[in-house]
């Protein structure tokens, strides 16, 4: 037996996602994949403005929460609603606008540094890249390039380290300035120093917009209004830093 996976299209009567708020509801969502229940009637509400991370173990369904709500996948029950709309119902296009990611392992083209953070937003101007390179702790280690923003960065960008590549999505997702943003925080080892301009870049990108974060690091964790602890697709624990401490559960551990 062929299994055919089925594509996410658009509805014929799809509209285009306006998001002002940033408020995102799970409702009563289920997730199958292949034979795998991922999640049944899981309920989150996140209010605009409002910064989360999401703590677990590996496999507990945290990154598949971020691809149901930039709907890589369809759910198998219940709704995912942005700002009210129900993200089924609105055109890809639109909800994956709305919505800037820095994901744990960047996808760099085999373009220019400005071409790669301009991919953030197609329409920026030269100052608005630079600018956003500025905020994002990367324009120090590209004005220092024999060709600055003009340089290559080879083939998924290999001629960059770890931490220059995170950067360059952290200056993606300044340029495109959306109000949500999903972190998916890299746990690859970068040193002090990266570490440190990535937190100060992190601590600036993530204000005034709706934050979900993927996060391992204290750092980030303490920096978050919220916890939401998942564990085999189920929110088993949801509190601040200090709250979910007390608790002495899950997260405590």
């Amino acid at each position: 037996e062929i299994l055919i996976s089925h594509e996410v299209v658009d509805t014929p009567v799809a509209t285009n996602l306006k998001v002002s708020l940033g408020e995102i509801i799970f409702s009563n969502v289920s997730f199958q994949y292949e034979t795998q229940n991922i999640f049944s009637g899981l309920n989150l509400r996140i209010e605009p403005g409002q910064r989360v991370g999401l703590v677990g173990r590996s496999g507990a369904g945290k990154s598949t929460l971020m691809k149901l709500l930039m709907r890589q996948f369809d759910i198998t029950g219940g709704e995912i609603l942005i700002d009210g709309q129900n993200i089924a119902s609105v055109f890809q296009e639109s909800l994956r606008d709305s919505i800037a990611v820095v994901p744990q392992d960047p996808l760099l083209f085999h373009r220019s540094l400005k071409d790669n953070i301009r991919y953030g937003k197609l329409s920026a101007t030269d100052e608005e890249v630079v600018k956003s390179a500025e905020h994002a702790q990367a324009h120090r280690f590209i004005d220092i390039l024999p060709k600055k923003y003009e340089t290559l960065v080879g083939e998924r960008g290999v001629k960059l380290s770890g931490g220059e590549r995170q950067r360059v999505a952290i200056a993606r997702a300044f340029l495109k300035n959306a109000k949500i943003l999903l972190l998916d925080e890299a746990t690859s080892s970068l040193d002090s120093e990266n570490e440190v301009m990535i937190q100060k870049a992190l601590g600036e990108l993530i204000q005034e917009k709706t934050v979900i974060a993927i996060a391992h690091r204290l750092s980030t964790l303490r920096a978050m209004d919220r916890l939401v602890v998942i564990d085999n697709g189920q929110i088993v624990e949801d509190g601040t830093h200090d709250e979910l401490l007390k608790l002495g559960g899950i997260y405590a551990e």
